[in-house]
């Protein structure tokens, strides 16, 4: 069984900062990809960003300049670097990850339990 656990998310005024983590634990052969996906009231889920496990990185347009998608492949471990924080990024942040968990296993998709990020005043 493989589990995903994010931390990091809370409020935080406009312009400010918040680094969320997601680190996978359990039986894990091997991470592929990573991502990092949001989800507001009344909207779709939508990717945010992603890193395959050699490091190419893809963003949203909507978040370009402004996060940074990280990884540990050591310590199975996502970072979502996030500044200059907007409203408009206020949504439930989920962590995915596609984990092979032994050398003939397939590749399966996991996901956290999400945490909240609030931009306010």
């Amino acid at each position: 069984q493989v589990q995903l656990v994010e931390s990091g998310g809370g409020l935080v005024q406009p312009g400010g900062s918040l680094r969320l983590s997601c680190a996978a634990s359990g039986i894990i052969f091997r991470i592929g990809d990573m991502g990092w996906y949001r989800q507001a009231p009344g909207k779709q889920r939508e990717l945010v960003a992603s890193i395959t496990s050699l490091g190419m990185r893809n963003y949203a347009d909507s978040v370009k300049g402004r996060f940074t998608i990280s990884r540990d492949n050591a310590k199975n471990t996502v970072y979502l670097q996030m500044n200059s924080l907007k409203a408009e990024d206020t949504a439930v942040y989920l962590c995915n990850a596609a984990v092979v968990s032994t050398w003939a296993s397939p590749n399966v998709q996991h996901w956290g339990q999400g945490t909240q990020v609030t931009v306010s005043s």
